[in-house]
């Protein structure tokens, strides 16, 4: 199984797994830096909704997104039982169209990098890993220092007060999420962002209608409404 987290990497087009929140940002940030091309971004959407999963960011806004960072979005339809069936029917066309590995944002659960090395090994793909085992300080760190700027879009209730969600990812959040001894980085999905602007961006994405909801012990952010600037 090829399975890199590597500074550099020969050029080959990749596609990045994508979410739309900062540890995929800065995972593809950190891909066009080793010089991989990434041809595209792929998201899986629930089957009904059109919606990421704890995220509950639409497709709308993916779209958006994608024609900020101008890198086209490819994105699958499943349920839970039917996600790994329809990311790896859709790898696998990617891979007939000259793609030879994945980009993904794990940090540390060990889990979700045995799913990816799995997975990527069976369509017969290289798997990209550029922040993993890295520390949370060091990926903030390069998160705030580079100009990427997120909101707050998801929160688990009882973790999480609601007032956060709608608002900047910031370093106040953080020195909240501290002092409540929450993951920093949100690895087990305590909670998620939407990244409007950052170095590979080309425009900037403003959120210009949203109302914040309480779903299944989530704090959501449900935006209506988005426009590029």
């Amino acid at each position: 199984m090829h399975f890199l987290i590597c500074d550099r990497a020969e050029k080959m087009r990749v596609f990045v797994s994508w979410s739309g929140g900062k540890d995929c940002n800065l995972a593809l940030y950190r891909a066009l830096r080793m010089g991989l091309e990434v041809g595209c971004l792929l998201s899986m959407l629930d089957e009904g909704e059109l919606r990421l999963r704890g995220h509950n960011v639409s497709l709308e806004v993916l779209e958006h997104q994608a024609l900020a960072l101008g890198i086209p979005l490819v994105y699958g339809r499943a349920r839970w039982e039917t996600y790994e069936e329809e990311f790896k029917r859709i790898a696998r066309r990617l891979k007939m169209e000259g793609y030879g590995g994945a980009v993904f944002g794990d940090i540390n659960i060990d889990g979700h990098r045995r799913w990816v090395e799995r997975v990527c090994g069976e369509i017969g793909i290289k798997a990209f890993e550029p922040l993993w085992g890295e520390s949370y300080e060091n990926l903030l760190a390069e998160f705030f220092d580079n100009g990427f700027e997120a909101i707050i879009v998801s929160a688990k209730a009882d973790l999480i007060s609601g007032e956060w969600v709608g608002r900047p990812f910031s370093r106040e959040f953080l020195a909240y999420l501290k002092h409540k001894g929450v993951d920093l980085c949100g690895e087990g999905g305590e909670y998620h962002t939407l990244v409007v602007y950052g170095p590979p961006f080309k425009r900037r994405l403003k959120i210009v209608e949203a109302e914040k909801t309480l779903r299944d012990s989530r704090w959501t952010l449900q935006i209506s409404k988005i426009k590029l600037e």
